[in-house]
């Protein structure tokens, strides 16, 4: 599904020559190479402050506790993403809450969260499936008349702009109360381990943040709250740091390689190829079909005789996991979800893939039609 090796062997001798300077530095947990790639993703985002940590969930269960919730309140989720995004909220003793998503965005509507907000609703989580943002500005003025904090889920679409309706643009993760990321390899922004970070424009949310991610503290040996321990290591900072000068590059290749999908499977209709928001850039960090008439397994099936990778994001809706189960015993399913998980198919894209493996890909789909 995704070529790490060639996008390294593009820029091995910078990776090779930072890696040996943290190494050589002895500073490997916090230190310059932190506080460098900080600084040059703040300013990339266009945001006041990054705080970086250990990993995406650690991002997102550190945002829930920089709100100071109590327990059973309810935090709205997208019914259609990675179980990350909910598993935080139960950990901390939260109530998941989730809701339906558009049946062609994959992405959750301010028209699908109304419904599910009560008395006890205090955030929303948007999740930016895929590499395309949500209704930003639909569930900012949401939360602003229900009072309630947004916090993005930005690990799939870094990168990627908003554009509102009086034509104020926004990269993702950084128009809501706090976004986060994550840096797994796989990632567009992909460190070569675990990593993630945090975004806010707002100061004193900003130094909460910081302090819950460094066990509470306010300076050394000083704990003025419970927290964790949850840190980007410089090693992984550096990485970072070289490759987010080549993230808007990583982006348009990824762009280039769905928008020949889309012309090779335009024809048939059978598939539906990712619908674009049209206030939102896509930068794909994945590709994913629609796949009609209940063939979706067997095409699937058929690429893997060929040996063509492909995966299913996400197969069992969150509601109807185990873990989830208490939460919704007695709540309807969601159309949108149910049919989503059914059809959806995900193709390998990234920023090295070779016209020739894409041409062969292509192939074995339009050979699975033809017969």
């Amino acid at each position: 599904m995704v070529e790490l090796l060639p996008q390294y062997l593009r820029i091995k001798d910078e990776i090779d020559a930072a890696v040996a300077e943290v190494i050589s530095s002895t500073r490997y947990i916090g230190g310059p190479k932190v506080k460098a790639f900080q600084e040059a993703l703040e300013q990339y985002l266009d945001v006041l402050h990054v705080i970086p940590c250990a990993n995406g969930t650690d991002a997102l269960q550190i945002a829930l506790m920089a709100l100071d919730l109590e327990r059973g309140d309810e935090v709205i989720v997208p019914s259609f993403t990675y179980v990350a995004t909910a598993e935080v909220i139960g950990l901390l003793g939260l109530t998941p809450v989730m809701v339906d998503v558009d049946a062609d965005t994959f992405n959750t509507t301010a028209e699908l969260v109304e419904p599910f907000i009560t008395s006890k609703t205090k955030a929303i989580i948007p999740v930016h499936l895929f590499g395309q943002s949500t209704d930003m500005e639909g569930i900012i003025e949401l939360a602003e008349k229900h009072n309630l904090y947004v916090i993005e889920d930005n690990a799939q679409a870094i990168g990627a702009t908003y554009t509102f309706s009086n034509g104020k643009q926004q990269k993702t993760g950084t128009i809501g109360h706090i976004g986060t990321t994550s840096f797994f390899p796989s990632k567009n922004l992909g460190c070569y381990g675990d990593g993630g970070a945090l975004f806010t424009n707002d100061s004193p949310l900003a130094a909460k943040i910081r302090m819950i991610a460094n066990h509470g503290q306010s300076k050394q040996y000083y704990h003025d709250r419970l927290g964790m321990n949850s840190r980007l290591d410089a090693l992984q900072a550096a990485i970072l740091h070289i490759k987010l000068q080549q993230l808007d590059k990583y982006n348009a290749s990824r762009q280039e390689v769905a928008a020949k999908y889309d012309a090779a499977f335009a024809a048939i209709p059978q598939l539906q190829p990712p619908k674009r928001q049209t206030n939102s850039t896509h930068v794909f960090h994945q590709y994913t079909l629609k796949v009609a008439d209940g063939q979706r397994d067997a095409l699937k099936t058929s690429l893997q005789e060929r040996n063509i990778p492909s995966m299913i994001y996400y197969p069992v809706p969150l509601y109807r996991q185990k873990a989830f189960a208490h939460y919704f015993q007695d709540r309807q399913a969601l159309p949108n979800t149910e049919q989503i998980s059914q059809e959806v198919l995900s193709l390998p894209i990234h920023s090295e893939m070779k016209p020739e493996v894409q041409d062969y890909i292509i192939q074995g789909i339009l050979d699975f039609y033809a017969t």
